[in-house]
């Protein structure tokens, strides 16, 4: 498990959405996001999230031509440590911090560690809650994730 945990917007206003904000800190403990993020995020961030500062704001800067403030934030804040998990949504940010071989995830990805850890029964009864949502993900994604945990059904 990496040191760091590092959320970006998508996913903590995504696990708010849909009440399981908690999962995240039952998946990794302490989590660590920006100010930046915390203001995107619009709500109470809880005491188990860390709110740090990227010490290169120029290097912040320039990928703010890339990814949105958040996204370049949580990328810029990662440079800072050396094993750290970047939980990011957006695809653009993703490839990005892959390219930057830093380690990605996403919600989906914190779902799948939830049901690995025993956390949680079944992943199908929150990526339905998701899909109520404005979360955007292709059905492949959603039928890979629910094979890896053997929930997969055809009707889906």
């Amino acid at each position: 498990m990496p040191k760091i945990v590092i959320s970006d917007t998508s996913t903590l206003i995504l696990f708010h959405k849909i009440g399981e904000l908690d999962l995240l800190q039952s998946v990794y403990g302490e989590l660590v996001t920006t100010p930046e993020i915390a203001e995107e995020f619009g709500e109470i961030v809880p005491n188990w999230i860390e709110i740090k500062t990227a010490s290169d704001k120029k290097y912040q800067t320039f990928l703010e031509t890339q990814v949105d403030i958040g996204e370049a934030s949580a990328i810029a804040l990662a440079t800072d440590y050396e094993d750290v998990l970047l939980l990011l949504d957006d695809l653009k940010a993703r490839k990005l911090a892959n390219k930057l071989n830093f380690k990605i995830s996403g919600t989906l990805g914190v779902i799948h560690r939830a049901k690995q850890l025993e956390l949680i029964d079944k992943v199908k009864p929150l990526i339905d809650k998701l899909l109520l949502t404005d979360f955007r993900i292709a059905d492949n994604i959603v039928k890979e994730i629910l094979k890896l945990n053997s929930e997969y059904t055809a009707s889906r």
